[in-house]
């Protein structure tokens, strides 16, 4: 089974590719809702590893965005994020063993595909510019664009756009160099600033020991934690996860890697999210999905094979395992705004999928999920842009 992946710096790099979602969602969820980090960074390790596994090729690991978001957001309590992924688990099970998911995939056309996936690109660029200026949701919350770096400013500029403008270049000059990887120079420059200039706070708690995340930490969810997960979280957060988790990242998955990517199939992407966030539900994880964007991160900074899961999901293990409850501590060596330089290249890569579309009506609906997503959320561009692609396809009038 092992002959089917790679171990190389390309790997390597690749492996890194959607760190720049994963990390500062992670961190929040962390600082602000309080959520253990022994049991986030294990179930992520666990979840890279056993995809890697599987799947063959490789494929992304982030929080799903809109429960993150909004926990985040609104502080909402452990309990409740934990309802969420007992939610994901049940639907996206349901979904994947029951062929739901093929039935509901019938009504999509690849216009809305790409209208999906060209979308969360520009969201993806749109937050790593964010990630940049220090405008993002966790840095307005910590009050500086770097709250680990000692240095804020350079003259009037201010750091993180310079970090940003400089390693955004360098890895521009790098992308297609496979001596060295652009990701790889790009986070272990990221890592060298945070030694040389970081606050080093919280470093005299740094410890090693063999920690091991807890069952149930916080309790079962009450029955009122259940219905507010349902409501508010769930019932946004599904259309967008079938949508860029499931459709999207299977068309995309087929595109890369053509058969390689057989066993990356609509069903099989639901029961794994289903299996991930049914661990997450017992060993206090967080929300998990397979984002396209993620995918195409990965790819564009050298992932092909499920080995780059199996070398980042070892290291998250090992960190957890090793740092347990100060795992944190080390996530800070990375400046925001190195995190913001891979998801713009991240968002950019996911974007370029719609240069095989040529038709008018296409290209309507597609910046119309574009414009709906912009201005209110995915789930909603995706439920209109299917609407108006159905009306279009039968004629009931023209663009």
């Amino acid at each position: 089974m092992l002959s089917h992946l790679s171990f190389n710096r390309t790997e390597f790099a690749g492996s890194l590719g959607d760190l720049g979602t994963l990390l500062p969602l992670a961190a929040g969820l962390i600082i602000i809702n309080r959520l253990d980090p022994t049991g986030i960074f294990f179930t992520i390790g666990l979840f890279y590893i056993l995809t890697g596994l599987y799947f063959r090729v490789t494929c992304p690991v982030e929080p799903m965005k809109v429960i993150s978001g909004y926990a985040i957001a609104m502080s909402i309590s452990a309990a409740q994020i934990q309802a969420s992924c007992f939610w994901v688990a049940v639907i996206l099970l349901l979904f994947g063993l029951t062929g739901l998911i093929d039935v509901i995939t019938r009504f999509i056309s690849k216009a809305v595909i790409r209208g999906i996936q060209l979308a969360t690109g520009i969201l993806l660029l749109t937050q790593g510019v964010h990630l940049m200026l220090g405008s993002s949701k966790l840095q307005l919350v910590q009050g500086t664009a770097e709250p680990y770096l000692q240095i804020q400013r350079v003259g009037f500029l201010p750091i993180g756009l310079l970090l940003g403008l400089g390693l955004g270049l360098l890895c521009l000059v790098l992308l297609d160099n496979k001596r060295l990887p652009a990701a790889v120079v790009v986070i272990g420059a990221g890592v060298l600033i945070g030694l040389l200039a970081g606050s080093r706070q919280g470093w005299e708690d740094l410890t090693l020991g063999l920690n091991l995340p807890a069952l149930l930490p916080y309790g079962l969810p009450t029955a009122t934690d259940f219905s507010f997960a349902l409501v508010i979280l769930i019932l946004p957060q599904i259309p967008m996860t079938i949508a860029n988790a499931v459709i999207a990242n299977a068309d995309l998955s087929s595109q890369y890697f053509g058969k390689k990517s057989s066993r990356v199939t609509q069903r099989g992407l639901c029961v794994s999210m289903a299996l991930a966030n049914a661990t997450s539900f017992f060993l206090a994880g967080i929300p998990l999905c397979h984002g396209a964007g993620g995918l195409a991160s990965r790819y564009r900074f050298g992932a092909r094979t499920g080995g780059s899961n199996l070398i980042i999901g070892i290291i998250f293990l090992l960190i957890a395992v090793m740092f347990g409850e100060h795992t944190l501590i080390l996530v800070h060596l990375l400046p925001l705004s190195v995190l913001g330089v891979l998801l713009v290249f991240a968002g950019a890569q996911l974007g370029l999928t719609v240069i095989d579309m040529h038709n008018r009506k296409e290209f309507f609906v597609i910046l119309l999920i574009v414009g709906i997503t912009l201005a209110a959320n995915l789930a909603a561009g995706f439920l209109v842009g299917i609407l108006i692609d159905r009306l279009i396809s039968r004629d009931h009038f023209s663009v």
